[in-house]
């Protein structure tokens, strides 16, 4: 399962907030509805948000095994 809980912890470190997604950084409110609920991304979007806020992908998503 991939999640995007790094992605909100790099945010709160950075003092980043939902509105700065949406009003300073142009970030579509279904765009941030994917990343809350965890939804798949394309690697074009985790590459933007990468360079975004400057930091690496492991900054954005976390992978861990599927359980059966």
């Amino acid at each position: 399962m991939i999640t995007f809980k790094p992605l909100w912890e790099t945010l709160k470190v950075k003092n980043i907030t939902t509105y700065d997604l949406i009003y300073h950084y142009k970030m579509s409110r279904g765009m941030l509805d994917n990343l809350k609920h965890d939804r798949s991304v394309t690697l074009n979007t985790l590459n933007d948000l990468c360079n975004m806020f400057k930091c690496g992908v492991t900054d954005v998503i976390k992978y861990t095994e599927d359980e059966d």
